[in-house]
């Protein structure tokens, strides 16, 4: 990834922490996108200072409103003119039954979730697009890549979270589709599917001594995730490495699904 230019959304923390970090170390030049400048700039600093120069930097938006992104189309033209990986990571979650779920909170888990992967993938995704013609037209063609963090519970639907698992079924068929149609600009596009791993959304749960050894007894590796774990895979599927894969999930659940 070396030289390359990449957003990673949800960058403040966890997963999108962690991919930040590893796109860094790579090579890459790397935009933080979130909502909490404070959290964003944390991993900036983190990341800037054990290199000789700076290599991230903030940009705060709010990925699931429309005007944002457009200012964040706009920020990565006239400062790079370029775009070369996108990582759509921005989650949320609750825990509610289907019967005493509230519409907002619904519509704010599937903004969050799904529709600021099409957003930012739409906007952004021009912006990727334009850049693989102006490579043809100079003869130096980059491999370019979009990943869409998804989730296990995409695949099998968890107690309590049926707005949060239908969002990650959704992010998971959507990288399909938006495979099959930016294969004609030479995007490819994938999905990561994290099982449980920890995170700020998981954290608190975890602190229960009984849902993190159920999780133990139903994950084939007998633990919890780490963050960097699930940004190695995403690093992967980001890198010239997969050159030949779009339209895939990658399931990264230590083996729950298969117990």
């Amino acid at each position: 990834m070396k030289d390359a230019i990449a957003v990673v959304t949800g960058a403040g923390s966890g997963i999108g922490q962690e991919t930040a970090i590893r796109f860094a170390e790579e090579g890459a030049r790397v935009i933080l996108v979130g909502r909490t400048s404070s959290k964003l700039e944390r991993v900036a600093d983190r990341i800037n200072s054990h290199l000789p120069e700076q290599v991230a930097e903030v940009f705060r938006a709010d990925v699931t409103n429309e005007e944002d992104v457009q200012n964040l189309a706009q920020f990565i033209q006239k400062k790079y003119g370029d775009l070369h990986v996108l990582v759509n990571n921005a989650g949320v979650s609750s825990k509610s039954t289907i019967l005493e779920m509230e519409t907002s909170e619904w519509d704010r888990i599937q903004d969050t979730n799904l529709k600021s992967t099409f957003l930012v993938s739409k906007i952004l995704g021009k912006v990727i697009a334009d850049g693989r013609i102006n490579d043809k037209d100079s003869g130096n063609v980059r491999d370019r890549a979009i990943v869409n963090v998804a989730s296990l519970s995409g695949h099998k639907a968890g107690a309590q979270i049926p707005h949060y698992s239908s969002s990650k079924a959704g992010v998971i068929n959507f990288t399909k589709a938006l495979a099959v149609e930016f294969s004609q600009y030479g995007i490819r596009v994938n999905s990561v599917s994290p099982g449980y791993t920890i995170t700020p959304l998981t954290e608190e749960g975890l602190k229960n001594n009984r849902f993190e050894e159920a999780i133990k007894r139903h994950t084939a590796l007998k633990r919890v995730g780490k963050p960097k774990e699930i940004a190695n895979v995403i690093a992967f599927a980001a890198s010239s490495e997969a050159s030949y894969m779009t339209g895939s999930d990658l399931l990264v659940d230590g083996g729950w699904l298969v117990t």
